[in-house]
């Protein structure tokens, strides 16, 4: 009966193990644009578009709070620059009541990873995927701008 319990609880931790190393990957970069907010004006409907997709980039590696404000503060300034001051502070606003890692929505803090991660500085091995994964987007962008007649 003890060997049936061994020979079961091996079968679940190799049965576990893969999908726990998967998990911790991160997805591939994603960006949809100003997530709940308009990417610009009717007349110019990617006015700070370029803005929220670098603002994208941030959450989607995640890191530290620290980091998170930075990035809040960096869309703010970005959308700023572009002559859209009270419009950044709104914007600020929204991202900074918003962008919690806590809450279960795909523009959190931290998107690419498995929820719940919350606030934590990226390792060295995070830092070589994020890169990794950049990089394959990279080529397939570099592949379709080759396909262009």
């Amino acid at each position: 009966m003890l060997n049936i319990f061994v020979y079961s609880l091996l079968l679940l931790i190799v049965a576990i193990k893969p999908h726990a190393a998967l998990a911790s990957e991160i997805k591939p970069f994603t960006t949809d644009g100003c997530s709940i907010f308009p990417d610009g004006y009717l007349n110019d409907n990617a006015l700070w578009l370029e803005c929220c997709i670098r603002h994208d980039f941030a959450y989607w590696m995640g890191g530290t709070e620290q980091q998170r404000e930075a990035a809040d503060h960096q869309l703010q300034q970005c959308v700023a620059d572009i002559g859209e001051i009270a419009l950044s502070q709104l914007m600020l606003f929204g991202v900074r009541a918003g962008g919690s890692p806590f809450y279960p929505t795909w523009y959190r803090w931290g998107y690419g990873w498995p929820y719940l991660r919350g606030y934590q500085p990226l390792n060295k091995d995070e830092l070589t995927e994020i890169k990794r994964k950049l990089n394959a987007h990279q080529k397939l962008i570099e592949s379709l701008a080759n396909e262009i007649p």
